[in-house]
């Protein structure tokens, strides 16, 4: 997959073209970007996905400060490319790129510099300023521009349209099952080993504080998940707890993701790390004595260990 940050040199054979965040890249999302790779091969052409960056809503509502992505640039980038995508182009979302009308970015943008030969429009996604431009606005420019749109469907899983929308719902409730269900892959969180208060290590379950490097990248709901940990190519089980430790702190002013790796024991302190959640074990809790917690925790991997068989 070729990756574009601008378009001033863009370069494919009859683009297929799809816009939108791709926030997760869900099954939704890859039932659009089978249509696009179908197309593009039906045309001998190229499918591209157009996506931005910064995320738009930080754009046009910078004063907001609730956005919480399922996924982080660099995490859509490698599922977009697994699911087959020629080309992806990260463009710069600016106010002036906001201000845009749908005739304007498809004919200035689409049509004049990537040469747009067909568009691959989501069943309810709407383009530029306004979201003026629906499905028939689109058809009745492209008879007038010379260009192809084609409409994806709904895509349902356990009769629940899947979204974005929804699957952050389920992550911010803890369904963690539900989220993974809509993803089609277990929900994951990348980020940095940090220095702890190695308080796990004196009780005989030593934890990882992770810290994720994109601020907007969404948290799960505070608990204690079953997961499995990417180092690297290695990969190992572990339980992660997600929360504020109140059997250590009595007002912690913050959460922290910290994971126990079973049967672990190396420095990793500064090295990254990916933590794939697949199933929630318990809420958070905050027990009577450190004694009374390690023995939770031996129940709690015990019970990791059975999901993650």
């Amino acid at each position: 997959m070729k990756i574009h940050n601008d378009i001033e040199h863009f370069d494919a054979c009859n683009p297929v073209v799809t816009v939108g965040t791709f926030d997760g890249v869900h099954l939704g999302h890859r039932r659009v970007i089978n249509q696009l790779n179908e197309i593009a091969r039906k045309v001998n052409g190229e499918s591209v996905v157009f996506t931005f960056y910064p995320h738009p809503r930080l754009v046009v509502s910078p004063d907001e400060s609730n956005l919480r992505l399922i996924t982080t640039l660099e995490e859509k980038t490698k599922l977009l490319e697994h699911a087959g995508v020629d080309h992806l182009v990260v463009y710069p979302f600016t106010k002036d790129f906001s201000s845009l009308t749908y005739e304007q970015f498809i004919a200035g943008i689409l049509l004049e510099k990537m040469k747009l030969h067909t568009l691959v429009v989501g069943f309810d996604h709407r383009l530029g300023k306004g979201r003026r431009g629906t499905f028939g606005n689109i058809v009745e420019l492209a008879g007038k521009r010379n260009f192809s749109v084609e409409k994806t469907d709904t895509f349902w899983v356990q009769d629940v349209q899947v979204s974005s929308s929804k699957i952050r719902n389920a992550l911010l409730a803890g369904d963690i099952l539900l989220a993974n269900t809509f993803l089609g892959y277990p929900f994951s969180i990348p980020g940095t080993v940090a220095e702890g208060n190695r308080v796990g290590r004196n009780i005989g379950f030593p934890t990882a504080n992770i810290v994720t490097r994109d601020p907007h990248k969404l948290i799960t709901a505070e608990g204690v998940y079953a997961v499995t940990v990417s180092l690297g190519k290695r990969f190992f089980k572990g339980m992660l707890n997600i929360g504020y430790r109140p059997t250590l702190y009595k007002n912690a002013d913050h959460r922290t993701v910290e994971v126990h790796i079973f049967d672990f024991n190396e420095d990793i302190y500064k090295k990254d790390i990916v933590v794939h959640l697949h199933q929630r074990i318990r809420d958070e809790k905050k027990f009577d004595s450190l004694d009374v917690l390690k023995k939770n925790l031996e129940h709690d991997k015990a019970v990791a260990l059975s999901m993650l068989e």
